[in-house]
C-alpha cells in the first residue's frame, strides 16, 4: 500500500509541483491550501506524513503543528522559506519530525521522505516484535496470565505478573517507578514509589538465573527497563 501524503502549502503552483512528483513516485497526495482545513483533513484522516508549510492564511504552520501533535502522532516535515535557526528549533521543539527549506531540490525532499519512512518502519517492525508478550527466552501467554522461561513455568503473583507485563510492553524504554506505581498499583492509597523496588527483587530472584545477566536493568534516578542485546 503507498504512503499517504498531505500537504499543507498555499503556494498552489509549489504545491501542483510537489504532488506530481510525490504522486510520480507513488505516494498518495492530497493538498490543502490553508492552514484550517489543512488542520481538519491532518486530524480526520490517517497520514504518513504531512508536509506543512508555516506561513499559511487562517493559522499558520506553528498552530497547526502544535493541534495536531495534540491529537496525534502523524509525522510532520516543515517545508517553508522561514530559515532562521530560532525557526527551526521552534518547528522541532513543537513536534515537527524534519525541516526543509524553500527554495529545495526535489530530489532532496524525496530523499529526506524516504529516511523518514524507512525510520518509521523499523519501529513498526520493533514494536511487531516487541508486542509484550515476548523477551529473551521469556513469553508471556496473556490468556491465562501465565509466564514461561523456555520450557519453565515460573510462578507469580497478580503484583509481580502486572509488572513484567508493563516492562515487556516497553522493552528498550525506561519505565520509571511513578509509571510503574499508576499502572500496576493504580495510586493506591499510601503507595509509595520504594515498593516498586522491592517488587523488582521479587522479580529478579524468580525470573533471574546464576551467572547471567538479570533481566531487569536498573536506570539510577529513573525506573527500570528490559533491554535488547542489540
Amino acid at each position: 500500500m503507498s504512503k499517504k501524503i498531505l500537504i499543507i502549502e498555499d503556494e498552489k503552483q509549489l504545491a501542483r509541483f510537489v504532488s506530481l512528483e510525490l504522486e510520480h513516485e507513488g505516494y498518495s497526495v492530497e493538498v490543502r491550501h490553508d492552514g484550517r482545513s489543512g488542520l481538519d483533513a491532518a486530524i480526520s484522516q490517517e497520514w504518513d506524513m504531512v508536509l506543512l508549510d508555516l506561513m499559511l492564511p487562517e493559522l499558520d504552520g506553528f498552530e497547526v503543528a502544535r493541534r495536531l501533535r495534540n491529537e496525534k502522532q502523524t509525522p510532520i516535515t516543515i517545508m517553508t522559506a522561514r530559515d532562521s535557526t530560532m525557526d527551526k528549533v521552534a518547528g522541532l521543539d513543537i513536534g515537527a519530525d524534519d525541516y526543509i527549506t524553500k527554495p529545495f531540490a526535489i530530489e532532496e525532499l524525496l530523499a529526506r521522505l524516504r529516511a523518514n519512512f524507512r525510520r518509521q518502519d523499523r519501529e513498526l517492525q520493533r514494536r511487531k516484535k516487541n508486542d509484550g508478550s515476548t523477551f529473551r527466552d521469556l513469553i508471556i501467554n496473556k490468556k491465562n496470565r501465565q509466564v514461561q522461561r523456555g520450557e519453565e513455568v515460573i510462578d507469580l503473583t497478580k503484583r509481580e505478573y502486572d509488572l513484567l507485563t508493563m516492562l515487556m510492553k516497553n522493552v528498550n524504554d525506561v519505565v520509571t517507578r511513578e509509571q510503574l506505581v499508576q499502572n500496576v498499583w493504580g495510586y493506591e492509597e499510601g503507595t509509595e514509589t520504594n515498593v516498586v523496588d522491592v517488587y523488582i527483587r521479587y522479580l529478579r530472584n524468580k525470573l533471574d538465573q546464576k551467572g547471567k545477566d538479570s533481566y531487569i536493568q536498573t536506570v539510577r534516578g529513573l525506573g527500570y527497563m528490559l533491554r535488547e542485546n542489540n
